[in-house]
């Protein structure tokens, strides 16, 4: 599993540096910001999990290869923005200096615009005869019926007192769209959309989606700066929902363990092939402990 895990990474990293090769930089500060808010660590999750779920259905490696790159470049572009003083206002990601910091904070936004319509760009490169489809995914998972809509309700939330409806809303958009974009890319690259394997994945991705937020929550109780690779204790400081203050620690880790059991239960049917899929789901459980 770890070996797996740490091929993928490697893979999607040499696809994301090879954006920034042999290309004339027309802005080298740009070009800087951007490669520290998308090359600087990361565990990929999002670009594993298009991997995985389509080497279930029978997709290759290389075929997955824009698809997974693309999303992590989304997912890097969100964390950039999310950073912002006018956002999170966070000084630490992945061990460095958020982007905010080690530039400013008019190139990150500019840094983050750049690799939002980067990922396009990418995406529409693919060979795919699903490729609007996979643009769409993409887009719809990345703006205001999915991220940029749950980021919204995030900081609407913060200082108020939402029950758990709410906050599961409002995580289901922020952390669960593009997880669920990301297993279902990796679908699109090897089935049609009407395949009733593409229904099951999307239930796995919806249900692996809320418990790695679930899991973020309490790793941000029970983790260390070192560790996290960003400050821990951030959302407590910041008066933010989470599942812990609502469910507290014991009852937050028992509600990510349901819903990796029903990530679980909606992959059974596709046996074999889905054991990676059913791995990465353990895998998520096991980083609390």
């Amino acid at each position: 599993m770890l070996a797996r895990l740490a091929a993928d990474r490697a893979r999607v990293d040499r696809c994301l540096e090879g954006l920034f090769e042999q290309r004339h930089v027309v802005e080298p500060r740009l070009e800087a910001a951007m490669r520290h808010g998308l090359l600087v660590g990361g565990k990929r999750l999002r670009p594993i999990l298009v991997y995985a779920a389509g080497r279930a259905l029978g997709a290759d490696d290389d075929d997955l290869d824009i698809p997974a790159a693309a999303i992590e470049l989304i997912h890097a572009y969100s964390l950039v923005h999310d950073d912002l003083p006018a956002m999170d206002d966070d000084d630490l990601r992945r061990g460095q200096p958020t982007v905010h910091k080690a530039f400013d904070e008019a190139s990150a936004i500019l840094a983050g615009d750049a690799l939002q319509t980067l990922a396009f760009e990418l995406l529409a490169r693919s060979p795919s005869p699903r490729l609007g489809p996979l643009v769409a995914t993409l887009a719809k998972a990345s703006g205001r019926d999915g991220m940029a809509a749950g980021q919204a309700l995030d900081l609407a939330a913060v200082g108020e007192r939402p029950d758990l409806a709410t906050l599961e809303t409002m995580h289901r958009h922020k952390t669960g769209a593009l997880i669920r974009a990301a297993v279902r890319l990796g679908g699109l690259v090897a089935v049609a959309e009407d395949d009733s394997r593409l229904r099951a994945l999307d239930t796995y991705a919806a249900a692996m989606g809320l418990a790695f937020q679930v899991h973020d929550d309490v790793l941000d109780v029970t983790g260390d700066t070192d560790t996290l690779g960003k400050t821990s204790g951030a959302d407590a400081a910041r008066d933010k929902p989470t599942y812990p203050a609502l469910l507290g620690l014991d009852g937050a880790r028992a509600k990510a363990g349901a819903l990796i059991d029903e990530a679980l239960d909606a992959i059974a049917p596709l046996g074999e092939a889905a054991a990676p899929l059913a791995g990465l789901a353990r895998y998520m459980i096991e980083r609390d402990h």
